[in-house]
């Protein structure tokens, strides 16, 4: 029996929606929303109602019929840390997904939770979660900071690096559970995980974590200089915040995040690109070697995913670096729309169980 699977991923200022059959996509749209559609309600779970009504208007477009669907699968959003996996949508879900005490904020991925269970529930079908960006598998070892009042905490791609490393897997004829990978997500922000037997057991956390800088985000820097920053009273928390996870890294230096335009900067002789851009890769390379390390040296495959998987100038210079590691796998782009419809037919069909979220 083939399952029809409605996956909903919602970002700031769009809606990305996907149905498939079983593993066949029948259609992906991209909703988009304005800022006065949005800015005239309170808060952005306030937002679900609008963007639901603006999904079941795509599936009428596209001729699918909402009771022909099985399921509805949300995207992640901040809920509280949790191991990988699928996990059915509940009360204490949404109420979490409300709580900006846990992380700090309300991310709009938050909403992909609320859109699935309201049209789910309508259609007496399951609405699901798959891995959010909270999966967390570390071992105690891997908490410890070094300043007992901080924890090391698990924060990354875990959607695409968990569907990317089932593939990867799969090229080289084993089951995810079996092998040894390290993954290098490269987007806005950057992932660098170890993943040991399945199980994602490092990773330098994507938003403001160590590890190296990306296009929008600082990555790990100096503590003395940055409590420097932070009591010098010239910057607000909320002015820092955005320094660090939307105007770092690459725009900082460079007033871009777009890589294909600082290659063609390269291209044209500007040594300041050039020093900047390889600076990005050189710690994403340490990064990666950090993580050999974690897995002791035992690895069966690296693999490079994220819209800079795509810039061959990237895949190039990381090759130089880490080749000696490990094969490398290039799967560029994110596969997110695909990870979450695969999520819900493997539960439908029984190959997985769907968790209890708690």
């Amino acid at each position: 029996m083939n399952y029809r699977v409605l996956a909903i991923n919602p970002g700031s200022t769009s809606t990305k929606i996907a149905v498939y059959d079983d593993n066949l996509p029948i259609f992906t749209e991209t909703l988009r929303h304005t800022a006065g559609e949005l800015d005239k309600f309170g808060g952005i779970i306030e937002q679900y109602e609008f963007r639901k009504d603006l999904v079941l208007q795509a599936l009428l477009k596209h001729s699918v019929s909402p009771d022909t669907l099985n399921a509805v699968v949300g995207r992640g959003g901040l809920v509280k840390s949790v191991s990988s996996g699928t996990y059915k949508v509940n009360n204490t879900m949404l109420t979490d997904l409300q709580d900006t005490s846990l992380w700090g904020r309300i991310h709009a991925s938050n909403l992909g939770a609320f859109m699935a269970r309201a049209i789910a529930d309508e259609l007496k079908i399951p609405s699901f979660i798959v891995d959010p960006v909270t999966v967390d598998e570390f071992p105690e070892i891997a908490r410890i900071s070094g300043c007992p009042q901080i924890e090391r905490k698990s924060l990354l791609h875990a959607l695409n690096i968990r569907y990317c490393g089932m593939s990867v897997a799969e090229k080289l004829g084993k089951e995810f559970a079996e092998v040894n990978l390290i993954a290098v997500h490269m987007g806005g922000g950057i992932s660098v995980a170890a993943i040991r037997k399945g199980r994602v057991v490092d990773v330098n956390n994507a938003m403001l974590g160590m590890g190296p800088f990306s296009p929008q985000r600082t990555g790990a820097l100096p503590v003395g200089d940055l409590m420097e920053m932070a009591f010098s009273g010239r910057y607000t928390h909320q002015e820092m915040m955005k320094m660090f996870t939307k105007t770092g890294g690459l725009i900082a230096y460079l007033g871009t995040d777009d890589g294909q335009e600082i290659v063609k900067r390269i291209e044209a002789g500007d040594q300041k690109a050039r020093l900047v851009f390889e600076a990005m890769i050189y710690q994403i390379a340490k990064e990666i070697g950090a993580c050999a390390t974690v897995l002791q040296g035992k690895i069966d495959a690296i693999f490079l995913t994220g819209g800079l998987a795509y810039n061959p100038y990237v895949v190039e210079q990381l090759n130089k670096s880490i080749a000696f590691l490990a094969s490398i796998h290039i799967i560029p782009g994110e596969k997110e729309m695909e990870a979450l419809c695969q999520g819900g037919v493997r539960v439908l069909k029984g190959i997985e169980e769907a968790k209890e979220y708690k």
